[in-house]
């Protein structure tokens, strides 16, 4: 282990390593930040809006949903246009619509154009991530690696998930010191910088060819049938699950309608958007959505279920349970890197699963009369929990995704994630339906060991998981038998083992 180690660290001046500099790596660390942090900032906003535009606090919610909805069906469309038209056109035309986005809601007089703002904002911040995964997939195959350097997917994990927790700090800091407009108006001068980091550092896409640059023919690559019917699946969808525990029927019956041809539609297609076959046939591609989705869960379930519990049952007012989960947020920041830093799979998810088991019991075991230290203990477990299975997860993701087809697999990547933080909310509302209390947080614990069951049994029974040697090995590595060799395998034959 520690010569693997020795050679990663040595080969740090290599020029292949270089490829990955910080210029080429920083706009796509900024831009993949931009969605959890828009996710999570509008949350100390929420009660000064609904006050000045005289609307019931509980209607702002639609600002929350709209970004979560937006995302949820906008990240694997920018994959695929990614795939398509170029990862650099599609990461600088988010950025711009995110700096639009940033304008309307600053500017906006009235909910519908905040709604309309948080719409561009989920659209605009979803094309990060997985333009992110194409350019560097391109640059590693390029460089002639099997992978990029551990740092780089480490830092994405990073700019992914562990800036979520920051985003009610800075909301609440944004919002006290200027109104809540500014919680728009920060898009502003975050994607003016990432604008001119991304035109000046990232690489230049190839050239569209004529012929196949028409209006018809981009439509026809990128499946816009099966995006459009996605599109309104996946919206009737979370319409229907957000509305739980009361039953929204029209949205259940728009989703049987639209999904059930959408599923006809994309099997028939030679290209298709969603590919049903090819995820049946990649279970590890499969098993790493759901191991992302129940997690999530978790970690969503623990941001804001207990985050209502702390103020409605233990009586800590808004701020200080916000400080009792920053922990959360500074530890899956703190152990991303160094995780990621060899590229691991298994050991990161085995160690998310079985924290997640430990921790949801440590949510059972709370009550209103429990210390803060305790609170605080088991955020902590969570943020271990989002270190682990961000980076676990994101590398397994790059492993199993076809190398065409990283940025749509990146981008349903996303929306799992989506799923489940949206499940989350469900559940919270349903178990505090009758207001938070200690009986609804063990219940929600209950549901989370559950999960937390399930993520083990996704992983301990994962065959393919199980025999890689991802615990003892590199995963930047042309010298010894890496994960990433066995993943690739399959679909890209001439990168065999170099042992």
């Amino acid at each position: 282990m520690s010569t693997a180690v020795g050679q990663v660290d040595a080969s740090a001046s290599d020029p292949k390593r270089k490829s990955f500099a910080w210029p080429f790596t920083t706009p796509l660390y900024v831009g993949s930040a931009l969605n959890p942090i828009n996710s999570s900032i509008i949350a100390t906003a929420l009660v000064p809006i609904a006050t000045q535009l005289h609307v019931a606090v509980g209607a702002t919610a639609v600002l929350v949903s709209s970004l979560y909805l937006a995302s949820a069906v906008a990240q694997p469309t920018a994959g695929k246009l990614a795939e398509v038209l170029g990862p650099r056109r599609i990461f600088l035309s988010g950025i711009v619509l995110v700096l639009l986005g940033g304008l309307v809601g600053g500017l906006g007089q009235n909910l519908a154009m905040l709604t309309v703002a948080r719409v561009l904002i989920g659209i605009g911040t979803s094309a990060a991530f997985p333009c992110a995964m194409v350019l560097i997939r391109r640059r590693a195959e390029q460089a002639g690696m099997d992978a990029p350097p551990g740092g780089v997917l480490g830092g994405l994990a990073i700019a992914g998930m562990a800036t979520t927790a920051v985003g009610p700090p800075i909301g609440g800091l944004l919002v006290g010191a200027a109104g809540w407009r500014w919680a728009f108006f920060i898009n502003i001068p975050v994607t003016a910088i990432a604008l001119v980091m991304a035109v000046r550092w990232l690489p230049q896409d190839p050239a569209l060819d004529r012929a196949d640059s028409g209006f018809r023919k981009v439509a026809d690559r990128i499946d816009l049938t099966g995006i459009l019917g996605f599109a309104v699946s996946m919206t009737a969808l979370v319409v229907f699950l957000m509305s739980l525990p009361h039953v929204k029927w029209v949205a259940l019956i728009v989703f049987v309608v639209a999904a059930i041809p959408t599923v006809v539609w994309e099997l028939r297609k030679t290209a298709p958007f969603f590919d049903f076959r090819e995820l049946a046939a990649n279970g590890a591609l499969a098993r790493t959505y759901l191991r992302q989705a129940l997690t999530l869960l978790g970690i969503y379930t623990v941001m804001y279920g207990m985050t209502q519990w702390m103020e409605a049952a233990h009586g800590f007012s808004t701020v200080t349970a916000g400080l009792l989960l920053l922990p959360m947020g500074t530890v899956s920041a703190l152990l991303s890197r160094p995780l990621a830093s060899r590229n691991l799979v298994r050991g990161p998810l085995l160690a998310s699963a079985v924290a997640m088991v430990i921790g949801s019991g440590g949510i059972m075991l709370l009550s209103s009369h429990s210390p803060a230290i305790a609170i605080v203990l088991v955020s902590l477990i969570f943020g271990v929990i989002s270190a682990a299975t961000t980076v676990g997860n994101q590398t397994a993701l790059y492993l199993a995704a076809p190398p065409d087809r990283i940025g749509t697999a990146s981008g349903l990547f996303r929306t799992f994630g989506y799923l489940g933080s949206i499940t989350s909310a469900v559940i919270g509302s349903i178990v505090f339906r009758d207001g938070a209390s200690d009986h609804g947080l063990h219940t929600l614990g209950l549901v989370l060991v559950a999960a937390g069951v399930a993520v083990l049994l996704l992983t301990v029974l994962d065959r393919r998981l199980m025999a890689r040697k991802a615990d003892r090995d590199s995963g930047v590595s042309h010298h010894s038998h890496t994960p990433t060799n066995t993943a690739n395998a399959a679909t890209n034959p001439r990168k065999e083992n170099h042992a």
